[in-house]
């Protein structure tokens, strides 16, 4: 019916949304700051252990959106990493200092991870005018899919925007809704949603039941 993503840092926590029924996972290093690229050894043993796609997080550093050349140059290079490991796809986002898109980044970016997925990530949100973004995002060649809280911390705040995002993308990108979505709330939300995609940290419940 919808696509369940589990948002991990550790393979122990992958291994465990795959066993409760996650369809994907987003794999991060350092949640505590919002995710950052894991490292290269983590991604291997990720794909190596775990069955379901597995789509990593692009991001040099916690904090803003908007990187230096040489923080740019390091995404390129971890994208490049991603292709070698094999996994299905790769999130980033990288905004302007206005917070709008930074369209040139993100097309570079997306012709160097083709053809894997590509999702801009929650930096969405932070832009000014988040449906001219979709719009804009629509139209750069290789983006798959956006994750994002329709503009708000929460997508239970965010559920309007987010149901719109969901009918203008349509057939397009995939809207992955995120921000405090548990198993617990995840019905209720896609009842008004529609989405196609959810993502969250206990999208299939608590995933620290068990110690590397």
């Amino acid at each position: 019916m919808f696509i369940k993503e589990a948002c991990v840092e550790r393979i122990s926590q992958a291994q465990l949304a795959e066993q409760k029924g996650a369809n994907r996972i987003e794999l991060c290093g350092d949640l505590s700051v919002g995710g950052i690229t894991p490292s290269l050894e983590i991604i291997i043993e990720a794909k190596e252990k775990i069955h379901i796609p597995i789509h990593v997080m692009i991001r040099p550093r916690g904090g803003d959106f908007v990187y230096s050349d040489d923080e740019f140059e390091e995404m390129k290079n971890q994208i490049l990493d991603c292709h070698k490991s094999k996994v299905d796809g790769v999130v980033f986002g990288i905004l302007k200092r206005d917070n709008t898109l930074d369209i040139d980044r993100i097309t570079v970016l997306a012709q160097i991870a083709m053809p894997m997925a590509i999702v801009f990530h929650k930096a969405i949100d932070e832009t000014p005018n988040i449906i001219k973004a979709l719009h804009d995002l629509i139209k750069i060649e290789g983006i798959t899919g956006i994750l994002t809280s329709g503009g708000k911390t929460k997508a239970k705040e965010g559920k309007v925007i987010l149901k719109k995002m969901v009918a203008l993308a349509k057939n397009k990108v995939e809207i992955i809704s995120a921000g405090s979505i548990t198993n617990d709330n995840i019905q209720k939300l896609h009842q008004f949603i529609k989405g196609p995609s959810y993502h969250g940290k206990r999208i299939v419940g608590n995933l620290n039941e068990v110690n590397d």
